[in-house]
């Protein structure tokens, strides 16, 4: 029996590769994870061109998953540094990348990322039109925006951000209410003024069914854009932003009719105590799509910290509802991150998604930890360090400070609670000031 997309395999009742491979990883019953794909409650982004896959799902019941951001830019042209960081998300075992280019050899970056990497990929089409075409934003047309979106299809990307939610009538509630910090997201934004400069309505939402057309043909699975996602905690839970979600909601039907796979894309900057409700608000109005969110970003006020304001508030979304998380580098709003922020970025994001899935109760999630804790209490350091989140940090910050007992720390020597528990616990004398007998 044939079939066009996952979804459209699941609601035929076929078995597909991804499909058990997804179920593998999550130690989820097959036929379970084929009903969650059917009624878009779990995606599995896979390119019908991306031969080298090795799939994983987002959404209802699956661990957190988490992205990477890269890409090519005007001010930092260097695609051997790119793949730098492209390699690092392989050995860091991030989930997915997006390709964010958008200036110069693009389509070349794409198309090396495609090759090299086996988890899912995205990219943001919008990003790479204007240097596509060499034209100016005004004079795009819809049929070049649509090919852009097919060029990226055909080259294997697995997901795409496309803001086809911004249409007019979001655009006039935005404009009717002002923001302090307006819109903040780049493919949004471009769209808003394309829309302003040609007095059109948004090719992406006009001729949505185009979009679908070409995801249909290459599986490709659709992150419906938050073009007025928050900029500032002062900015979130607005008119304007739920205006869009609600636009989502009626395209992510859309797309389900058809058989494409689709996940929504959320906040942004957003108080801490807006962020359940939100995730609640997602979820009823988007029919449990899969939520993806950048951050959210729980404070303005610290540049260059952003990576650990995004994990507080990813945590909290994640435990909350959501189901992938887009990282935050200590570079978010100053510049294009290098391999430390990165790193720095990754590390932090897959602690949120972590202490998240645990509160979730995701099969498994506490079984890390408690290997760590059994590790902890037997002062058994290398298994400690093998079981880390990041190893060589951790190795790192040990041999810099060596105690005097090898089996403590130079935080507490031979006060150590560890070591005198187990001591006492096994009839042993505990000797703090003198050598043990």
């Amino acid at each position: 029996m044939n079939y066009t997309t996952q979804m459209d395999a699941a609601r035929k009742g076929i078995v597909t590769k991804e499909m058990k491979t997804v179920a593998e990883k999550e130690n989820m019953d097959i036929e379970k994870l084929m009903k969650l794909v059917a009624r878009g409650k779990v995606v599995i982004p896979a390119n019908k061109n991306h031969k080298n896959l090795n799939a994983e799902g987002v959404g209802k019941g699956l661990k957190t998953k988490i992205n990477v951001n890269l890409g090519i830019s005007k001010d930092c042209n260097n695609i051997e540094e790119e793949i730098k960081k492209v390699k690092l998300a392989i050995d860091m075992k991030a989930e997915a990348i997006m390709d964010l280019s958008c200036f110069g050899k693009t389509q070349e970056f794409r198309k090396k990322i495609v090759d090299i990497y086996f988890g899912m990929i995205g990219t943001v089409p919008m990003y790479d039109a204007v240097g596509f075409y060499d034209k100016e934003l005004k004079d795009l047309t819809a049929e070049d925006l649509l090919n852009v979106v097919e060029t990226h299809a055909k080259d294997g990307v697995d997901f795409m951000t496309i803001h086809a939610g911004i249409n007019r009538e979001t655009a006039n509630i935005f404009k009717r209410n002002p923001r302090l910090t307006n819109l903040v997201s780049r493919g949004g934004t471009l769209l808003f003024a394309w829309m302003q400069l040609n007095n059109k309505e948004n090719p992406f939402y006009q001729h949505f069914d185009k979009v679908l057309d070409i995801c249909e043909k290459y599986d490709v699975t659709i992150s419906l854009g938050d073009a007025c996602r928050s900029g500032s905690i002062c900015d979130s839970t607005d008119a304007s932003q739920i205006k869009e979600l609600m636009t989502l909601g009626e395209l992510a039907k859309k797309a389900w009719d058809r058989n494409v796979q689709v996940m929504i894309e959320g906040p942004g900057h957003m108080a801490l105590n807006e962020i359940q409700t939100n995730m609640m608000l997602e979820k009823k109005l988007c029919y449990d799509a899969p939520f993806y969110v950048l951050g959210p970003i729980v404070t303005d006020v610290a540049p260059g910290y952003d990576h650990i304001t995004s994990a507080i508030g990813g945590a909290i979304a994640a435990s909350s509802g959501a189901d992938f998380l887009c990282y935050v580098t200590p570079a978010e709003h100053l510049r294009l991150p290098d391999l430390d922020d990165v790193k720095e970025g990754i590390i932090a994001t897959k602690i949120a998604a972590h202490a998240a899935d645990i509160a979730k109760g995701i099969k498994n999630a506490r079984k890390w930890d408690n290997e760590m804790s059994k590790a902890r209490r037997n002062l058994d350091w290398n298994k400690m360090f093998d079981i880390a989140i990041d190893p060589e940090k951790a190795k790192k910050y040990r041999e810099s400070s060596k105690p005097e007992d090898e089996k403590t720390c130079t935080m507490c020597g031979k006060m150590c609670a560890v070591r005198n528990m187990n001591k006492i616990m096994n009839g042993k004398n505990i000797n703090i000031l003198r050598d043990d007998d």
